[in-house]
């Protein structure tokens, strides 16, 4: 065995994914994965990276936010 292949190709996922999404069947290949590797990837002691979070929970938050203000209506 060689003692590089312990180590991650460059190609490879880094793994943001948690067990459980993994356990039913997401990955990076797959848009619900691609989100949680995604947001799972990110570095709260960047400025940027908290910048992103921060748009990604507005856009996700609008349209339920927008439902509930018509269905309330």
């Amino acid at each position: 065995m060689d003692p590089r292949d312990d180590e991650p190709q460059p190609w490879s996922p880094a793994g943001h994914i948690p067990a459980d999404a993994r356990r039913m069947g997401l990955n990076a290949n797959v848009p619900d994965g691609a989100m949680l590797e995604f947001a799972g990837a990110l570095d709260s002691t960047k400025l940027s990276h908290r910048v992103v979070a921060w748009v990604l929970l507005v856009a996700f938050l609008t349209p339920a936010l927008m439902t509930v203000l018509f269905l309330l209506r």
